[in-house]
């Protein structure tokens, strides 16, 4: 298991860009909110420690994390965001219910990453077990939302960074 003995909370302030400058969409799962609730409380909580303002931080809701996709497009049409953090969690069940869902979301946020120029960070937990997925959102292997939107920093920077050598 890749994070067996990893704490995802885990990162180096000294190697991670100022976000003060950059405007965020956190685009929540309404299922499985205890799960989800605490994710983006991690994902909050760096955002902030790494300098962003919280009026530069717009969250959205949405029922599943199917809907997570089209949150996350909307945003990027409406919100002129520099990043969008997508956060869900998907426990495995009986049915095939879960492939269908985690492969959905997985793909459009690829898509997203492909066709838009905004950066999508997936932070969709899919898990086996409820007990794994509160493990890695605020449980024993930290949390992923904090590694998403370490994730988020970056992705940020990049794309700023990509924009000035193009001139655009």
């Amino acid at each position: 298991m890749a994070t067996a003995n990893k704490n995802l909370s885990n990162y180096n302030k000294n190697t991670i860009p100022n976000a003060k400058d950059f405007r965020f969409g956190i685009v929540v799962s309404e299922w499985n909110e205890h799960v989800t609730e605490g994710l983006y409380n991690g994902a909050i909580a760096a955002l902030l420690d790494c300098g962003a303002e919280i009026e530069n931080i717009i969250r959205w809701n949405v029922p599943g994390s199917f809907e997570l996709v089209y949150g996350a497009k909307r945003m990027i049409d409406t919100q002129n965001v520099d990043c969008v953090i997508t956060i869900g969690c998907v426990i495995k069940g009986e049915t095939m219910h879960f492939e269908f869902v985690c492969e959905g979301v997985t793909q459009g946020i690829k898509d997203l990453n492909i066709l838009t120029n905004v950066p999508v960070i997936f932070c969709l937990l899919t898990d086996n077990t409820e007990q794994q997925s509160i493990d890695r959102s605020g449980g024993i292997h930290g949390n992923k939302g904090t590694e998403a939107a370490i994730a988020a920093i970056k992705m940020a920077e990049l794309r700023k960074t990509s924009s000035n050598f193009l001139g655009i």
